[in-house]
């Protein structure tokens, strides 16, 4: 019986230490599997954070993109002119061809655009906005509505030169009748 009692000690024995051999390898296995875990964690991190600086660099360069580039006038045009305007061909009562009209015109520009100030007497009497293109100026004013009348004037400086610039003003009055001015600015002397 002893020999029975050692061989079951043994066999328990081989047993438990195969058990903890299996105990130990599961172990090992588990700390492997927990810093490849770790690693993948980090590298989401990582990814999440690269994510995060490509939405940030994306939105500045649609910020940058949405904010419109302020625009000026070039230097030749900074100087008040003189215009001379004649009726060239009128449909409407309240202009006649042959009618002529002198006003000092101001370009100006700021953050919010492109602008040319129509003085008489001193007095902004009518602001255009404004473009410059390659070679003409296209100036339009948003229909004005008062007691008075209701008019939008565009005009097309297309023939620009240093001393002279010159082009057609149309006005479309109510009842959508139309009056063309010949315009030729001149630098104001005052």
């Amino acid at each position: 019986m002893t020999l029975q009692r050692f061989s079951v000690l043994i066999l328990i024995t081989f047993l438990i230490s195969c058990n903890n051999k299996k105990e130990q390898e599961l172990t090992e296995r588990e700390t492997i599997l927990l810093e490849r875990e770790k690693k993948f964690a980090d590298k989401e991190a990582e990814y999440e954070l690269l994510l995060k600086m490509k939405d940030s660099i994306q939105l500045i360069h649609q910020t940058k993109d949405s904010v419109p580039e302020i625009k000026v006038w070039p230097d030749t045009l900074t100087t008040k002119w003189s215009s001379k305007m004649i009726c060239r061909e009128s449909n409407c009562s309240t202009y006649v061809i042959g009618d002529q009209r002198t006003e000092v015109w101001d370009f100006v520009s700021d953050s919010t655009g492109m602008y040319t100030n129509v003085l008489s007497n001193n007095q902004i009497k009518r602001v255009f906005r404004g473009q410059y293109l390659v070679n003409k100026i296209v100036l339009d004013s948003a229909r004005e509505s008062s007691t008075k009348n209701n008019i939008k004037i565009e005009v097309v400086l297309d023939d620009i030169k240093k001393n002279v610039i010159k082009g057609t003003q149309t006005i479309t009055g109510q009842d959508n009748c139309t009056a063309k001015f010949s315009v030729e600015l001149t630098p104001s002397k005052k």
